[in-house]
């Protein structure tokens, strides 16, 4: 009796610890919206809340919101999900000819840029709903799915408006430092350059879809995972959306404390006419080996974002790439290519250095080790693990600032360091995950019958 009243007790203390670290993190994260909202007016842009409600009217981008979309429909039937698509193109229908009428110009030449503003309307239309006509805890699955979406939306309004602020205010850049440290590993960069260009157009074009599409890859990985919420009316309590979430909060961070824009800037001709050789150090990216000099900060342009330490898409792909390991076959066979290709795209197009992805590999698993810590309670290995990753990573950060020299000139001892420091990481996290996995009871075996007498 006093076992069940104990139990209880505790289920309910842990439902309302749970409500307010929920609450916190929404405070928070509101107050980042309007923190960043403040800080791209300064600079004459609008912020994220804005781009969000001018996305109700004016043509958005559609790939996001009709990817919260799907994210929303996990806490719907299938019914329900085929009526609020087609609402939702309905609308998109409507307002695309509505903006043609009008003379409005689309990018490209493409009609569908003037779609998006649907799926947006059917997710606050869910929100109305929701409060209105449901109770208990249909409302709060609803609103769940709902507030699930509307993340995904707001995280890749809230990342262009931290990639603004990151070529504003860090005028100066330290991709020589980066670059230096990064002989430590033979420099791929430049060898991934050459090669890509060497598979002609086609090698090219799948590697950029790769690249660009890398949220669309975790929405597929997130709808396998939230396939039973409709049924079983909850969520889990880990998934792919919420690593993502968080990797792409905390990284433009390190961008303000550690700002490079990656070797097709700093040594090459730039990408989409934003930085040029103008602003380069030397035009040497890929055809030309990187010598050997003294790094020195550098001065660049405020238009190019300081987004390459850590890569953050390294850490994604690698969040799609664990998250993909219990699903069918195909999904891991998808996850492990994903990770491939676009490590492949970082280095082959130039956005980033090799020890970038040595950093994001680790940043991407420090993070995982502390969300599945949080979900199942903190323990001494989780403690252990993700205090460990985090002091990797900080001693990345540190070497290619202080020691790069060093690190160029003795490049096999120190690309072994760098290779084996992840290595560990990636060890330490896998010993975890599998004692964190529930062990599979052994089938009972029937206790034999006494004979009849």
């Amino acid at each position: 009796m006093f076992s069940r009243i104990n139990s209880r007790s505790g289920l309910a203390a842990e439902r309302q610890w749970r409500v307010m670290l929920w609450a916190t993190a929404g405070v928070a994260a509101l107050a980042l919206l309007v923190a960043l909202e403040i800080a791209a007016r300064r600079y004459g842009q609008p912020g994220p809340i804005t781009n969000q409600l001018k996305g109700l009217i004016l043509a958005p981008k559609p790939g996001p919101l009709y990817g919260g979309l799907a994210l929303m429909s996990v806490v719907l039937t299938w019914p329900q999900r085929i009526i609020a698509a087609g609402v939702a193109i309905g609308i998109d229908v409507v307002f695309a000819l509505v903006r043609w009428a009008a003379g409005a110009k689309v990018t490209d030449g493409h009609f569908f840029d003037f779609f998006g503003s649907g799926a947006l309307w059917v997710m606050l239309g869910c929100a109305v709903i929701a409060v209105t006509r449901r109770t208990g805890r249909e409302r709060v699955l609803l609103l769940k799915g709902v507030g699930l979406g509307l993340l995904l939306v707001a995280g890749r309004k809230t990342g262009d408006t931290w990639l603004l602020i990151t070529s504003k205010t860090r005028p100066a850049v330290l991709d020589q430092y980066v670059a230096t440290a990064d002989h430590a590993l033979g420099n791929p960069s430049w060898t991934a350059g050459r090669l890509l260009q060497a598979t002609g157009p086609i090698g090219i074009h799948i590697l950029d879809l790769v690249y660009a599409k890398l949220a669309v890859a975790a929405i597929v990985v997130a709808l396998y995972q939230l396939r039973h919420v409709v049924v079983e009316r909850r969520f889990p309590r880990h998934h792919v959306v919420r690593t993502f979430l968080v990797i792409g909060l905390l990284g433009p961070g390190i961008y303000m404390i550690f700002p490079v824009v990656g070797p097709v800037f700093a040594y090459g001709p730039g990408a989409s006419g934003t930085g040029g050789v103008q602003w380069a150090a030397a035009n040497l990216w890929p055809h030309t080996p990187l010598p050997i000099t003294t790094p020195q900060v550098m001065p660049y342009d405020q238009i190019t974002p300081r987004n390459c330490m850590p890569s953050l898409h390294t850490a994604w792909a690698t969040a799609i790439f664990i998250h993909t390991r219990k699903g069918p076959r195909i999904l891991r066979f998808a996850g492990a290519f994903w990770l491939i290709a676009t490590l492949a795209a970082t280095l082959g197009f130039g956005y980033h250095y090799g020890v970038d992805l040595i950093a994001g590999v680790v940043f991407a698993l420090t993070v995982e080790a502390a969300l599945r810590s949080l979900d199942r309670g903190w323990d001494r290995r989780g403690i252990q693990l993700v205090v460990y990753g985090a002091t990797v990573f900080a001693a990345l950060l540190v070497s290619y600032r202080y020691v790069p020299m060093e690190m160029a000139r003795h490049q096999g001892v120190s690309g072994s360091l760098l290779i084996l420091a992840m290595t560990s990481v990636v060890y330490g996290y896998v010993r975890a995950a599998r004692l964190w996995e529930p062990a599979a009871a052994a089938a009972r075996q029937p206790e034999p019958q006494p004979e009849p007498v």
